[in-house]
Parts: structure tokens; sequence; C-alpha cells
């Protein structure tokens, strides 16, 4: 072989492997299994921009088969199941993250509902209390734990840079109650360290 036909043939093989890469890294960028007490949720999630389509295939809802697709402003950070309210039917917490230097953090939760369907779960806006958002900017870490959903942020101090938060963190802990037409994160606690 002439070493302008060598040539050829890596570049070829150089290609080919970057497409097969690319082509490996197709399809959802955050995507996720989540079972539990005979449940299971498939979620996917696009993760190209700052608004993506969020969705959830459930499995073994007796009502409810269709998935649940919807549009998020961020990306999915994570994703979480568990039964807080201990009711025998769980629930599926998915964390959202914003685009941009504050990377505020949202919650999209859905409740089984006695085996049949799922009904949304409400995070109050840390924004719409006046003591909790003080020197709130972003940064929300959340986590299951211990029957309760946490959040938790750096404090920020005034003249605070978005990168540099001199303040404690405040990490609030939530327990899942029952609302008017579905089911609401209520602030159990809050806390600073």
């Amino acid at each position: 072989m002439s070493p302008q036909g060598s040539r050829t043939t890596a570049l070829c093989a150089a290609l080919c492997g970057l497409l097969t890469a690319s082509a490996a890294q197709a399809g959802p960028a955050f995507a996720k299994r989540l079972e539990m007490q005979g449940f299971a949720f498939d979620i996917t999630a696009t993760n190209e921009g700052s608004i993506n389509t969020l969705q959830i295939v459930p499995t073994g809802l007796s009502q409810q088969t269709a998935p649940i697709t919807s549009e998020i402003e961020g990306t999915v950070s994570g994703a979480e199941i568990d039964d807080l309210d201990a009711n025998g039917f769980p629930e599926i917490y998915i964390y959202v993250t914003s685009a941009g230097s504050g990377s505020y953090g949202s919650l999209v939760g859905y409740a089984v509902n006695k085996g049949k369907s799922v009904t949304p779960i409400y995070l109050p806006p840390v924004a719409d209390s006046p003591t909790l958002s003080k020197g709130y900017m972003g940064h929300d870490e959340f986590a299951v734990v211990e029957g309760t959903l946490i959040q938790r942020f750096p404090i920020y101090r005034e003249g605070d840079a978005n990168a540099r938060p001199t303040g404690k963190i405040r990490q609030l802990q939530y327990k899942l109650k029952a609302g008017e037409a579905g089911w609401v994160l209520r602030l159990d606690r809050s806390m600073e360290f």
C-alpha cells in the first residue's frame, strides 16, 4: 500500500471512530430508571440547552401508562425515588438546575396515588419566603434523607461575588403532605451551619 493509501486508511479509521463515539453519545443526556414497591419510572431529559424536554415513562400503574412529557427550564442533575409519607406508594424527585451562573435549583416531583396514577408534587420556591430567601443566590443541592427532602444552598452576604459566597450553608428540610389538589412539600425545619 502506498504512503498516501495508508494516510487515507488512517484518516478513515479516525473519522469512523469519531462517528461511532458521536453515535454512542446520541440520545438523552440524562437517563435513569427508578424502581420501588413494584413501580418503575424511566426518566430521560435532553439536557441540550437552557430549555429541555423531560419524559417520565411509568410502569406498574393500573390506570396511567402514557409517558409524561414536559418542558423544563434547565437541565436534570439527578433523580431519586422514595416513600417520604410512608403510605406504601413511592414518589419520584427530579432535580433541575437552571442555566447560568446562579445554578438555581427546582424540583419536578410525582407521587403514586394508590397504585393507579401519579399526581404532581409542589415545592414552594425559596424566593417566596422573605426569611428563607435572605442571602439566597442559587447553587441548590437536593437529596432525599431519612424520610425528608433536603434542599441546601450557600448564603451570600452583601457584596459577595456569585462564585464566592462567604456566609454559612442554609439547609431546608421538607415533609410530604397531602394538599388540596395534590401533594406539597412543607417546610419542617430550617438550619444554618
